[in-house]
Parts: C-alpha cells; structure tokens; sequence
C-alpha cells in the first residue's frame, strides 16, 4: 500500500449501540460546516435508502489550504447521521475527521469509521475513532486501518 496514493472512500458514524449519540440533524450539520468553512458548497436533497425517504446534505470543503473533501451526510432518521467521504487519501480524511470529532458530534469518543477499501475485503467492522490527538495520529489509525487486509 502507498500511503499518498492509496484512496478510498471513508464513512463516519456514531456507535452502532447508541446511533443517537451525535445528537445530529440535517441543520445542525449544516450550519457546522456554514460556521467553520464559510465558502462551503452545501446542498439537501432527498432520497431512498432501503425504501425509506432519507434527507441528505451532499458538501463539498476545503479543510485546508488547496484540500477539498467531498461527501454526503445522510439522516435516516431523528437525531442519527452517518458521514462519508469520497475518494481521500488516509491524510485528507484526518484533517475531515478531527473537524467532525472535535467541532460536530456530542462527544469526542462517538465517532466509529469505516473504509470501502476495508468493506470490500469482507469487513464490515467498524474502528473507534482517536478520541483525541491530531490531524497525524488520526491518519496513522485511519492508515492502519486500510493495512488491514494486508495482515489477514
């Protein structure tokens, strides 16, 4: 794995045994990524998961100078979010990740993640996000979490 190349794409979300810990909403999330990126593109829309109508909030960010990241928060349902994050390397996903954890959800030790590159070797298992640390130490778990194939 080349840790600069390697992308993939990332989704956020609270503990599967407390799904409401984040306290989320589609404006509540909204009006975060207003507050901190100012030039953020923002948009709601609606669509289907499962049969059931969902509201999403697809955005795009510049979590820092020149590094955008683009995604979708999605609220299936009251007080319940799950964030994901299309086509980052493990670095990009941090700087999205550190924000998400230390400006948006209830408590910093609700943030669990998951990679496409990890789900489609067959595990669906999700790792607890650093509940604190930097930008670095987050990407370090989020690269040994994409290693994870690798050791099986």
């Amino acid at each position: 794995m080349i840790e600069h190349t390697l992308r993939s794409n990332f989704v956020f979300a609270p503990p599967p045994d407390d799904p409401t810990a984040w306290q989320a909403s589609t404006e509540s999330f909204r009006d975060a990524l207003t507050r901190d990126f100012p030039d953020a593109f923002l948009e709601i829309n609606a669509s289907a998961l499962r049969d059931v109508p969902v509201v999403i909030l697809d955005f795009e960010i510049e979590v820092e100078r020149d590094v955008f990241v683009a995604g979708i928060a999605a609220m299936p349902a009251p007080d319940y979010a799950h964030v994901s994050i299309v086509d980052m390397t493990a670095h990009t996903a941090a700087l999205f990740a550190r924000w998400l954890r230390d400006s948006y959800v209830a408590s910093p030790s609700s943030v669990r993640f998951l990679s496409s590159f990890v789900m489609e070797s067959g595990d669906e298992t999700p790792w607890s996000l650093p509940a604190t640390g930097d930008a670095t130490e987050i990407a370090t778990v989020l690269l040994s979490h994409l290693a994870e194939p690798e050791r099986r």
